[in-house]
């Protein structure tokens, strides 16, 4: 079905729905979660949260806690145990 068919019979359907508010309100409902779940990101993050992130990881690296690596296989054997 293309994207235009998929539009037609969307409307379609609230054409018939309109006739009852509950069912109305119920689709409404759902509509505006699918919408929040194509919106929301989760790994998005605020400029100030980004920015707090380098502090915290540059204060970690300045402690001695930060991972090196001289060889790309333990590298790559790290970032798969992840």
């Amino acid at each position: 079905m293309t994207a235009l068919q998929l539009n037609a019979d969307i409307y379609r359907s609230l054409g018939i729905i309109s006739e009852d508010e509950n069912v109305l309100r119920k689709a409404a409902k759902y509509l505006v979660r699918l919408a929040k779940q194509m919106t929301d990101d989760p790994t998005c993050m605020t400029k100030e949260e980004y920015f707090a992130m380098l502090d915290r990881s540059e204060r970690q690296i300045a402690e001695g806690k930060g991972v090196t690596f001289t060889d790309v296989n333990k590298m790559n054997a790290w970032l798969n145990s992840l």
